[in-house]
């Protein structure tokens, strides 16, 4: 037997020694069937459970944040900081990167009597920039100014499917304050857009979220960076600034104004509680653009109003619409108002159940943002 050939037979005595020692060994371990652990793996997960469950209706932090000084409005929206700065650190915003200092663009696409269309295009992020349609009414003489309200799209929808053509259910949405001699801009948010998956809204959000911010906080910044430089054209009267939105736009037309409180009147149609009703039921029902951190226990649509008040809030919900966006916001309402009373500011807060659909209600709109603008 060569050496090569004597290294070979002795390795493998070497492993089979070793292999025969520790099968003996293992003789002696403790074993135990795995699935007598089953009870402990139920039990965790139960206790997670009842965890979920205890953390839902525990509000000790979000009293800890919510405003409470009462003494006057003003001081209640300063004691309103510490819950907002909460907020904005639960959606990511302001969204990473700095404000470009590119010019904005105001194209005119069209004009009629009642007013001058242009498109928009006015950048917000590296690379990113806010479109929209902005109109200015011809009722408006040279030199002087006149109110801004930002008229905000739904779900599926664009700027141009709440303006032409009859704007569908949005109704007067849009034409409705130029008709009024109001200065509109019609942002476009992300639903849909050619060549890319159908569900691109939910993937982008998921995207931002993993780069530290949120499709919300983004189309918040679409809004809140427009009117930087909006509120600098000679033509609007910056002390007076109204939202309105439909659906999709009406949870804008609550978000944005609390963060940015600029907006003096806010009219939120068909959203208002719709995200609580579907939370009640069945909690993962509720779409994924909608699940910032802490939405259910510091964040309910209900006390989002306390960012807005003092300033005028309008929820708007028709009789004949869905479930949830017909009855899931009347107990959220309760508590909303309750901020604007103990500051005798009732006249502010208007929660109204009008005869119709998913739709935006014209008529009521119009006439509160008219009554505090």
């Amino acid at each position: 037997m060569n050496w090569m050939n004597r290294c070979l037979w002795g390795g493998c005595l070497f492993v089979a020694v070793i292999t025969a020692a520790l099968a003996q060994d293992a003789s002696n371990y403790f074993e135990q069937d795995v699935k007598d652990s089953n009870p402990l793996r139920s039990e965790q997960a139960q206790e997670l459970n009842d965890y979920i469950l205890a953390q839902k209706i525990d509000t000790t932090r979000l009293q800890a944040i919510l405003p409470n000084d009462y003494s006057s409005p003003a001081a209640f929206a300063k004691s309103a900081e510490r819950y907002r700065q909460a907020f904005l650190a639960s959606i990511g915003y302001p969204p990473p990167g700095e404000v470009p200092s590119g010019p904005s663009q105001f194209i005119v696409i069209g004009e009629d009597a009642l007013g001058t269309y242009y498109r928009a295009l006015i950048p917000i992020l590296p690379g990113v920039h806010a479109e929209g349609i902005y109109i200015v009414p011809k009722s408006l003489k040279p030199g002087e100014k006149a109110p801004l309200v930002i008229s905000m799209h739904g779900g599926g929808g664009s700027p141009e499917v709440a303006l032409f053509h009859g704007g569908a259910n949005y109704h007067d949405m849009v034409r409705g304050g130029l008709k009024r001699g109001y200065i509109v801009f019609a942002p476009q948010h992300l639903f849909s857009a050619e060549g890319f998956p159908k569900d691109v809204r939910n993937r982008t959000d998921q995207r931002l979220r993993l780069i530290g911010t949120s499709l919300t906080a983004i189309e918040i910044a679409k809004i809140t960076r427009s009117l930087d430089v909006l509120l600098n054209r000679p033509e609007i009267d910056e002390g007076r600034v109204a939202m309105v939105g439909l659906s999709y736009g009406g949870y804008y037309a609550l978000v944005t104004p609390a963060v940015d409180t600029r907006i003096k009147v806010a009219v939120c149609s068909c959203y208002y509680g719709v995200q609580e009703g579907r939370y009640a039921r069945d909690e993962l029902s509720v779409p994924v653009d909608f699940q910032f951190s802490d939405r259910f226990t510091l964040f309910r649509d209900a006390d989002i109003a306390a960012l807005i008040c003092p300033r005028a809030l309008q929820i708007q919900a028709g009789s004949m619409d869905g479930v949830d966006h017909r009855d899931a916001g009347k107990p959220q309402a309760i508590q909303s108002k309750t901020y604007y009373e103990k500051l005798q500011l009732g006249d502010r807060f208007q929660h109204l159940i009008f005869e119709g659909g998913h739709e935006f209600h014209d008529e009521s709109a119009w006439a509160f943002v008219a009554k505090h603008l």
